[in-house]
């Protein structure tokens, strides 16, 4: 049997493992009813990924600095960033929403001023220390939030302006960009550094298409966003690092420019999306990348029965597995209208038939 950390390797060099390597992502509800189901208490995320098999764990460097937005009733106000959420409810259960975008009218002055983290005040030295005791499993730097540009800068500037933006190129607007990155890459820089070669690879993302198509053109992409991530690509390069790409949506018009760059793998994949079917990615790419993802949350596993539940991850699992290369996941995260059994049956049907 293969540590998680050899399998995930081996999965990311599209070889086979000795089953495939297993994600585990859930909204707050279906989180607390899986803990419930497996007699785990509410906090014992640790617990819960061990009993399903998890075979990811990831370090980061916590923030230490000030609080630099205040606080506004009724809206809940990240401090570092200064997004601004209200809360939801939903027959399912709670959504926090982006909402009042306080940077949308504002100009090149205003973003300049605007208070951001600073990567001093963020702690680095406990990165070493989990990476070593996280040694078997296989271990990410960053997220599927890391280097996003249309989502981070929408949740101040709101997503029709951040499509202003990039078509007009406005300067305020790309100056946003380009400080909330800089932070992040030197925020990685900093983490990667403390990990002292344990992390196995870099997690970023950028949610580059609707159901139906691209949000962006070509043209714009490789003018606006591709240059943009390319220093990350870079610094994995640096480090010996495999990337992981998290893209929303119908992304895979993209994934031969990112190729060029050094992706090794792409996470999310929504297998309702134009051009994102199981079928489609493993012909198209099976030879150039790795796969996180393919297993719907808008499908059987959140409206079928167990019996559908398994019958769609064994097929999904079937045309994933031949060739190594696939790691088995939920399209983003597992959602609150998932039901117990069916989050349990899908994550049992990957260690039964995803053994190679």
């Amino acid at each position: 049997m293969m540590t998680s950390k050899a399998r995930v390797r081996t999965a990311f060099a599209r070889q086979k493992p000795d089953r495939v390597p297993i994600y585990y992502y859930g909204n707050p509800g279906i989180d607390a009813r899986l803990k419930e189901h497996f007699g785990l208490k509410i906090d014992d995320d640790e617990g819960l990924r061990r009993v399903l098999g998890a075979d990811f764990r990831g370090v980061s460097a916590p923030y230490t600095g000030p609080r630099l937005h205040k606080e506004i009733p009724g809206r809940a106000v990240d401090p570092q960033w200064g997004f601004v959420t209200r809360r939801v409810e939903h027959k399912s259960g709670i959504y926090w929403d982006f909402c009042d975008f306080p940077l949308r009218d504002a100009d090149i002055e205003t973003i300049a001023r605007w208070p951001m983290p600073s990567p001093d005040d963020f702690d680095y030295s406990g990165i070493a220390k989990s990476c070593q005791e996280m040694q078997a499993y296989g271990i990410h730097i960053g997220g599927s939030g890391l280097g996003n540009i249309m989502n981070r800068a929408g949740y101040l500037r709101g997503m029709e302006q951040v499509f202003v933006d990039l078509a007009l190129g406005e300067p305020a607007g790309l100056l946003l960009f380009d400080r909330m990155l800089a932070i992040n890459l030197e925020i990685t820089r900093r983490e990667l550094a403390a990990a002292k070669g344990g992390g196995d690879f870099i997690w970023m993302g950028e949610d580059l298409g609707t159901q139906d198509g691209p949000l962006i053109s070509m043209e714009t992409f490789r003018k606006y966003i591709k240059p943009r991530h390319k220093p990350f690509f870079d610094l994995a390069r640096e480090c010996d690092l495999a990337v992981m790409m998290h893209t929303c949506g119908a992304s895979s018009w993209a994934y031969d420019d990112y190729i060029t760059m050094g992706l090794t793998a792409v996470d999310t994949l929504q297998p309702e999306a134009k051009d994102m079917s199981p079928d489609y990615l493993k012909k198209r790419f099976g030879n150039r990348l790795a796969f996180c993802g393919c297993i719907s949350t808008a499908g059987p596993v959140a409206y079928g029965t167990v019996e559908e539940t398994i019958s769609y991850c064994r097929r999904t699992l079937e045309i994933m597995m031949p060739g190594g290369g696939y790691i088995f996941a939920p399209t983003h995260c597992l959602q609150d209208n998932t039901p117990t059994e069916n989050a349990v049956a899908m994550y049992e049907t990957a260690h039964t038939y995803g053994v190679y």
